[in-house]
């Protein structure tokens, strides 16, 4: 049986602005006020990148979790996080970005299987002109597609 996975949050502006090389989902250390915000939805990824600290644990910096407002105890809503990972992905990942200057930043926050989890992606910053060829692209598809269509629908 296959869990099913809920997409709480996406981070759109990532597909636009960075170049996503390669993927990883990670596990989030969570106190009981955030997983509590996280299944509400009160959460923000717009600025979010993790980074490996000395020790060579990764932690995710700028998520913006809303406090819980029936929880006694509330979390601080913009502190480090702790990311969970096995040890192959990380040293894959410290190594990406140590050697080619990559970045990591979150895609999404899902629930799967009950637990909070993120999608890291490994990212590569784009330039100005990158990004307005990737936005022509995507209109001609468009426009290629709805001439499909509209010559399709000719036919029949």
């Amino acid at each position: 049986m296959k869990d099913s996975v809920k997409v709480i949050v996406r981070n759109r502006k990532a597909r636009h602005e960075y170049e996503i090389l390669d993927t990883v989902e990670v596990g989030l250390v969570l106190e009981g006020s955030e997983i509590k915000s996280i299944r509400e939805g009160h959460v923000s990824l717009s600025g979010a990148y993790a980074s490996f600290d000395d020790n060579g644990e990764l932690w995710i910096h700028q998520v913006h979790i809303a406090e819980y407002t029936q929880a006694r105890d509330n979390h601080e809503p913009y502190r480090d996080r702790k990311l969970l990972a096995h040890k192959r992905q990380l040293r894959k990942m410290s190594r990406m970005i140590l050697e080619k200057g990559y970045t990591l930043i979150p895609l999404d926050i899902h629930l799967s299987g009950g637990k909070a989890k993120m999608a890291l992606g490994v990212c590569r910053g784009r330039k100005q002109y990158d990004k307005r060829r990737n936005i022509a692209e995507r209109d001609n598809e468009r426009r290629i597609e709805a001439e499909m269509k509209r010559i399709s629908r000719g036919n029949e």
